[in-house]
């Protein structure tokens, strides 16, 4: 067995999900080999915690909601909500081997799945200790354009790296993110402006996501006005989009454009009414992850990125905006990339991907990625 599984398993239920002797946790295995599952299995045992395992297959996923009935559906929801409330923790870890498998699954079963079965993803997220991550196929490594080997070196320095670095920076970033109020974003194609007064912010360090680095917060829902346009592909529901353009009035989305599926992106849009509002604005630094690669849990990290989210809004930094969409679309801002600059309430606080204010240097890369 590679000992990085090893090393990563323990990362999981010591430093993510922090794990106390007797807590129940559920394994989500998605297209990840046995020896990964088995070492998360044996690491949960080592801190005294109970494992269960729950084995998923993409192609068979994706069979189910083809043919899929409401029956069928509210039936999965009732046993699944009844597992999920006998857990305390939850970890997943999501192989793909062919990243398009959903891509030609019509938009109404994709939205019934999703809208019957939301209640399980909000328990998990609100209710229990939970970290999600990849795990990097020869199919991952095509999306990053890089061999099977260099990809999974990449994977495991981006996802064992020590996190504890980030915590400075973090916190000082998400001191500022609370007590800002108005916030503009500038940039080729995106002219923003939106505030943040009242809304709490949240430093992520290697706790619910992995890889990680980001602190966010969220708009207040009225407040966005102007023009956003994401300079890194998307994807959503199994499908890919390009050049998406947003125009914001009053906080709803107006106008949106794209290169590529553009009808789809508007019909995800008007999934519902909280679809075309904002429900997260977040501020990416993980000095590992430059370039996009189409897996928005690698992309919403880039160093120099932030994203700015449509649909619903996370209770912990909450604008009341409620959707089943919840899509992370990602913006570039280094130099390589264009430029940008990021303001709160007057102060240059990010400009070209490197942060500018004193307390915030710690977040650049030079720093993160220092020998300790």
């Amino acid at each position: 067995m590679d000992s990085r599984y090893h090393s990563l398993a323990k990362n999981l239920v010591t430093h993510s999900t922090e794990l106390k002797k007797g807590e129940k946790t559920l394994i989500h295995a998605f297209d990840v080999p046995e020896d990964m599952t088995l070492a998360l299995v044996r690491a949960v045992r080592d801190r005294g915690a109970i494992p269960f395992v729950q084995l998923e297959n993409s192609r068979i996923g994706r069979e189910s909601i083809l043919g899929g009935i409401e029956e069928q559906f509210e039936t999965t929801l009732a046993w699944e909500m009844e597992r999920m409330k006998a857990m305390d923790a939850y970890i997943a870890l999501r192989g793909s081997l062919n990243v398009f498998e959903n891509s030609d699954l019509p938009q109404e079963n994709m939205k019934k799945a999703l809208r019957i079965l939301k209640p399980v993803l909000d328990w998990r997220v609100k209710k229990t200790k939970w970290c999600v991550l990849r795990w990097p196929t020869p199919s991952m490594a095509q999306q990053a354009k890089m061999s099977t080997e260099a990809f999974r070196d990449f994977f495991f320095d981006a996802c064992c790296m020590d996190y504890s670095r980030m915590v400075p920076g973090m916190s000082a970033l998400e001191k500022r993110m609370r007590e800002a109020d108005e916030v503009k974003i500038k940039g080729p194609g995106t002219d923003l402006a939106f505030s943040l007064k009242g809304i709490e912010a949240v430093a992520c360090g290697g706790t619910h996501n992995i890889p990680d680095g980001e602190v966010f917060s969220c708009p207040v829902r009225d407040s966005v006005e102007g023009t956003l346009t994401y300079n890194a592909d998307t994807i959503y529901q199994g499908i890919s989009f390009s050049d998406v353009r947003l125009v914001f009035n009053k906080g709803k989305i107006v106008e949106a454009t794209a290169s590529s599926n553009e009808e789809k992106l508007n019909e995800i849009l008007d999934s519902d009414e909280g679809a075309r509002f904002i429900g997260e604005f977040a501020i990416a630094f993980n000095p590992i992850i430059r370039e996009p690669m189409l897996d928005i849990l690698f992309d919403e990290k880039i160093a120099g990125s932030f994203h700015f989210t449509p649909g619903q809004a996370y209770e912990q930094a909450d604008n009341g905006n409620q959707s089943q969409v919840h899509w992370d679309m990602v913006s570039i801002q280094r130099s390589d990339y264009g430029g940008g600059e990021i303001w709160f309430d007057g102060e240059l606080i990010r400009k070209d991907g490197e942060f500018q204010p004193d307390d915030l240097t710690k977040l650049n890369p030079d720093y993160l990625l220092e020998a300790s």
